[in-house]
């Protein structure tokens, strides 16, 4: 697929890996919907701008993708505005850290619902809209916790390794539609979920600085050893929508942390 005039929905669009995905697709030509919650407003505009600069078109688009009816919401702004929808990427998601035994049943519920049902319901929403046209890309935001189980991660593990398995079946079932469906598990990203979850963790376990956890964790664990970054994660997306015969793969994009 040509991205030039392409329209793409990008949730968890204000910022880190869903900032550096819309303006990796902006770069390209395509115009975005950046879908986020409203107490990101500001990024949200930040974004906006950010794409605009690289001339193409930003709408801004409030959405809890935990909410069927804001997910259809959504999905009618985006016709309404720009008459198509060419390229979704589910990329809203939260995490916490906590033993399976210590984890509050609402905390489990609040991560498989943004992480997993909400990738699901944006898919359901514009699969119909590909269908008819018979073209599309969905590009899902796995992770390597998406690869193997990490320990104080069960939730999000689950998460991300159910985000693995509805993609393989979405791209079974959208492929007669020529709709290619595939997953980009990122590694070590310096963003909002590692600052204020995964970091303070990482750091009490070493007992060292939160900064000296990352400069360490990443040279050690990292073959290339560098973290990722939202622009590397961007390119993969990128990289998937140009793809013609590439569906059902989950593309890992973590510098070898994580291998198969």
């Amino acid at each position: 697929m040509e991205l030039k005039d392409t329209v793409a929905i990008v949730t968890g669009g204000a910022r880190g890996i869903g900032r550096g995905i819309a303006l990796a697709l902006a770069h390209e030509g395509a115009n975005v919907v950046i879908a986020d919650l409203p107490s990101v407003q500001d990024e949200m505009e930040q974004t906006a701008a950010l794409v605009e600069g690289e001339g193409a078109q930003a709408l801004l688009a409030h959405c809890d993708v935990r909410d069927w009816s804001q997910v259809s919401s959504l999905t009618q702004a985006t016709l309404d505005r720009f008459g198509q929808i060419d390229i979704l990427v589910n990329n809203a998601g939260v995490i916490s850290v906590a033993p399976v035994v210590a984890l509050d049943e609402e905390e489990w519920d609040r991560v498989l619902a943004v992480n997993l049902k909400g990738t699901f319901l944006c898919s359901k929403a514009v699969a119909p809209h590909m269908t008819e046209r018979r073209s599309g890309r969905i590009v899902n935001i796995s992770s390597v916790a998406g690869r193997k189980g990490q320990f104080g991660l069960g939730h999000y593990c689950a998460s991300k390794f159910g985000v693995i398995g509805l993609t393989q079946t979405l791209a079974l079932e959208l492929a007669p539609s020529n709709v290619t469906v595939n997953a980009v598990c990122p590694g070590e990203v310096d963003s909002a979920m590692w600052r204020d979850q995964l970091l303070p963790a990482l750091a009490a376990s070493m007992g060292t600085t939160p900064d000296e956890a990352w400069e360490r964790f990443t040279r050690e664990r990292v073959p290339l050893g560098r973290p990722q970054t939202a622009a590397d994660i961007g390119q993969a997306v990128v990289y998937l929508c140009h793809a013609d015969n590439i569906t059902g793969a989950a593309i890992n994009v973590n510098g070898g942390s994580e291998m198969g």
